[in-house]
């Protein structure tokens, strides 16, 4: 056998030989999973549906068209989204230079030097021609895995990344839908508000017509005015607010702020009274937020074997072969050739604790992604239940609100057929008109908070990151 087959004999067997990794393989941790949510109704706890809101995707839960506009540009625009994006890029090219390690490198190199020395008294003058193409040969052999522990710490950011960007993607759309939500609320109050102050300016005018007639008091002028001030203070803190609800709608789309267009009303955005909730343990696979905090957590259980391994001998080949000649004719023949081949053991012997501490440290971080990642579902069973009580509960109350509305209209039909029949006075249409005026704008309040604890629900539940 050859030096050279020889050579690449050894290298074959320390490459096979150095298949062991030190540190502990990633367990996943225990987690204490409801095997229902708590908030769900007592037919569903007691018949529970594997299928979730979440498995819908956002176009099909959200029915308004221009909402779903919205939501696509937002997808596409949105800096904090493209930023995540970026990030996906680092950690992709992190690993690929972490992966590199596990690889020998090799690097080639050539150089000509041609060198007069100068006549020194007797000394003639000197020239100097030297040639060389050479090959380098590096490889620090993996033999305890730190390398693979330390590529397997990478690709486990890189998912972790990339998680993390589907859990902003989650959170831009339930954002989105809730602003959007919010500025139809705020539509719908404007023109409640619109519609009460021209029926107040009506009455006030009617009421001044009959107090220049003598036929009722001062005292109920002043009290009709009240009411038409009301009214009128709110259309320019409404007209504000909107205003400034579209600018967010706009940030959040990644434009400039200017005006949104509208869809469908507040009150004709479809959704079901009842939404499937799912099974509590597929959540662990749905949410972006749990497998990214699981990833984080592979990649720190991943960094105890790098910092094990440093206990451990580095053993480096090197290696370098090429041609020298002092004639660059003469460079590539067999005279001209040389090779060296060696190898280094480096074994720590004293470091002060440096080696204990860097393991220590290592176990304290994973300690530390366990905890997060227990309480990361922990959370997530929390915002679900949460959700699901806002959903049931904002529909009784929105039911109710209902009722609310229907019998402060029709007091306040009376109160006024009772001033007109001069039976009561102007204190008790002002009153009424002031009750059903608040029972209506809290009527459209209730209508969007139900809204808004549906789209919590499908974001609790892991629900818009799929495109």
């Amino acid at each position: 056998m050859t030096k050279t087959e020889k050579c690449g004999a050894l290298f074959l067997g320390i490459a096979l030989a150095s298949g062991c990794a030190v540190g502990p393989n990633y367990k996943k941790p225990k987690v204490n999973t409801p095997t229902v949510y708590r908030g769900v109704t007592p037919d569903q706890a007691a018949n529970p549906d594997p299928k979730s809101l979440a498995q819908q995707k956002w176009w099909e839960v959200f029915q308004d068209e221009q909402l779903k506009e919205l939501i696509r540009t937002a997808l596409q625009q949105n800096y904090d989204l493209r930023r995540a994006g970026s990030r996906i890029l680092q950690a992709r090219a992190a690993l690929g230079i972490t992966r590199s390690n596990q690889f020998p490198t090799i690097s080639a190199d050539a150089s000509a030097l041609n060198e007069r020395a100068a006549r020194q008294g007797t000394i003639p003058p000197v020239e100097t021609n030297a040639n060389e193409v050479g090959a380098a040969f590096h490889w620090e052999l993996d033999f305890w895995g730190k390398f693979r522990r330390a590529t397997e710490a990478a690709r486990a950011n890189l998912a972790a990344s990339e998680w993390g960007q589907r859990e902003i993607a989650t959170e831009l759309v339930a954002n989105v839908a809730s602003a959007y939500f919010s500025l139809r609320a705020l539509d719908l109050q404007l023109e409640i508000t619109r519609r009460t102050l021209a029926s107040r300016q009506d009455s006030l005018r009617l009421t001044q017509i009959l107090a220049s007639g003598g036929s009722t008091s001062l005292l109920d002028v002043r009290q009709a005015e009240q009411l038409v001030f009301t009214a009128g203070s709110e259309v320019p803190s409404l007209e504000q607010q909107i205003e400034q609800q579209e600018n967010f709608i706009s940030i959040l789309l990644g434009n400039n702020p200017a005006s949104v267009p509208r869809g469908r009303s507040l009150t004709d955005q479809p959704h079901s009274p009842t939404v499937p909730a799912g099974l509590p343990s597929a959540l662990l696979q749905r949410r972006p937020d749990i497998r990214q905090a699981e990833e984080q957590l592979i990649a720190a259980n991943a960094q105890i074997g790098v910092a094990r391994a440093q206990y451990f001998p580095q053993i480096v080949l090197t290696a370098n072969a090429g041609y020298q000649s002092s004639a660059l004719t003469d460079l590539f023949t067999g005279p001209a050739g040389f090779w060296t081949f060696g190898s280094t053991l480096a074994q720590p012997i004293f470091t002060g604790g440096r080696l204990r501490s860097n393991v220590r440290l290592a176990e304290a971080q994973q300690q530390e992604a366990v905890f997060f990642y227990q309480e990361t579902i922990q959370g997530a069973f929390r915002d679900v239940s949460d959700a699901l009580i806002a959903y049931r509960k904002t529909q009784e109350f929105r039911e109710q609100q209902q009722f609310l509305v229907n019998s402060a209209q029709d007091a306040a039909r009376l109160s006024h057929m009772r001033y007109n029949g001069g039976v009561a006075s102007y204190l008790e249409v002002l009153t009424n008109e002031t009750n059903y005026f608040s029972a209506e704008l809290n009527l459209a309040q209730a209508q969007l908070n139900e809204l808004l604890a549906l789209v919590q629900l499908y974001k609790g539940l892991g629900g818009g990151w799929e495109q």
